[in-house]
């Protein structure tokens, strides 16, 4: 119902846009009179008023709906079943009820659950056409409000400019504050860890063996959460990879760039191109199925010692998945040089190879460096080929053709299963991704620094 719901909105608002589109056009046609906005802003003005409340308020009912049909669900059971419950017991209750309201039945459900179940889907049926209705009532009195508005010198052009302000405003708050929310998030969550575990037992321990007991049932061990194995494992993969995709993405848009013709060119490039849209999935089973075996039976053959899962099969084929960020970006960069530059350097007679060195690469420095953090970015972040080609195991070594993992993949596995954020082993995962965080940052302050300094000499 709320799909068919939004549909509806969607449709009203198509139809106010045209409603007031067609006030505007009469008074455009009507003689003598001079209109303050285009017959467009009128039809936009009128869909913004039909269209925006409506939305806000079925996603506002969407919102409060859950929390108070459950408050009036759980009043409404017997003294017997409520009396003296805890609130993850009656969370427990709501629950039960809900799987039996949805069908959900693994055993008998007591009497009382099942009539709170059939009021349940009584209720939420209620409520369900009130939002239709209530949402409907709203946008037709708000196109009879907005199109009694319109008249010829009504400034519907500024309100339109208005409305679209305030969403660029909104936008840009909700961005900050998500980012804010994280940075808090992870601050605090960090702080819980660091109180458990001293912060030079994990930023300089050699020991990473998060795995310990959550609940008094489990066995496990005591734990250790010296990181360094971590940090070191996502420099090796990442340093792989960008040894990998730094040359040949630069190489081809070069190449594509100064010697490739224009048939080449529109051949190649979508070709490269199709590869930033493989399923990172995609990537990792080729990495498990066809490189990681390949690396192991080249190092049988030399008689070197290969792990199944090592650093080179998954930076590698990470190298190959980063390779069209560094390649388009760059390409992007270098045919933004103006053309004048290029033709003054070969007419003072440099040869191509001087011209892209000397000339088109320095000037186009900024935008090459910021496809090549991009690319490291994603190499930093990426987890799906590290799980299945380099492994989980944290190992103290640099040997590419050995087992390591990163930190992104230990952030995912310390929050599978069972999570308890009074734990050293799931606020571990916090500590990390600030660490994380913080590398990043430093990247992108580094990159900033040289793109400031380079384009100040070749603007």
């Amino acid at each position: 119902m709320v799909g068919y719901l939004f549909l509806a909105i969607v449709i009203f608002s198509i139809v106010a846009f045209f409603v007031g589109r067609a006030a505007g056009n009469r008074f455009v046609t009507t003689e003598g009179v001079t209109t303050h906005s285009l017959p467009g802003y009128h039809g936009a003005f009128v869909a913004v008023w039909v269209g925006v409340p409506a939305f806000v308020l079925v996603l506002l009912w969407l919102l409060f709906q859950g929390s108070v049909i459950d408050g009036l669900l759980f009043q409404s059971l017997p003294a017997a079943v409520t009396e003296g419950v805890t609130s993850a017991q009656r969370s427990l209750i709501l629950s039960e009820i809900k799987n039996v309201a949805a069908g959900r039945i693994f055993a008998e459900p007591s009497p009382e659950i099942a009539a709170a179940a059939e009021t349940l889907n009584r209720w939420q049926a209620i409520a369900g056409w009130a939002m239709v209705v209530v949402a409907v009532a709203v946008m037709l009195l708000a196109l009879f409000v907005a199109r009694s508005r319109l008249s010829p010198r009504f400034r519907a052009r500024n309100g339109v400019e208005r409305f679209m302000m305030v969403l660029m405003v909104f936008c840009s708050v909700v961005a900050i504050l998500t980012t804010v929310g994280i940075i808090v998030s992870l601050l605090y969550e960090s702080f819980e860890f660091f109180l458990l575990v001293p912060p030079h037992e994990f930023f300089f321990g050699l020991r990473w063996e998060p795995q310990i007991a959550i609940r008094a049932d489990q066995v496990a061990g005591q734990g250790a959460f010296g990181a360094v194995p971590v940090f070191l494992g996502t420099l090796v993969i990442a340093t792989i990879a960008m040894a990998v995709a730094v040359p040949i993405g630069l190489f081809t848009a070069i190449y594509l760039v100064e010697y490739a013709s224009e048939r080449v060119r529109s051949t190649v490039k979508p070709i490269m191109e199709i590869l930033a849209g493989v399923p990172t999935v995609v990537y990792g089973f080729f990495a498990v199925l066809t490189v990681a075996p390949a690396i192991r039976n080249a190092g049988s053959l030399m008689g070197i010692a290969t792990s199944p899962n090592s650093a080179l099969a998954a930076g590698g084929v990470m190298g190959i998945m980063i390779i069209p960020f560094i390649s388009s970006l760059s390409d992007d960069a270098l045919r933004a040089v103006p053309r004048t530059m290029r033709d003054g350097s070969l007419a003072m007679g440099a040869t191509r190879a001087e011209t892209m060195t000397k000339v088109l690469l320095p000037s186009a420095l900024p935008g090459i460096m910021g496809g090549i953090l991009l690319a490291l970015s994603r190499a930093i972040g990426e987890t799906m080929i590290v799980v299945m080609a380099a492994g989980l195991i944290a190992s103290l070594n640099i040997n590419p053709l050995d087992s390591v993992t990163t930190v992104t993949v230990q952030i995912v596995t310390l929050l599978i299963g069972d999570t308890s954020f009074d734990n050293p082993k799931t606020l571990a995962a916090f500590a990390l991704g600030l660490v994380l965080f913080l590398v990043t940052l430093g990247l992108n302050v580094i990159a900033l620094t040289i793109v400031r300094k380079y384009r100040e000499q070749y603007d």
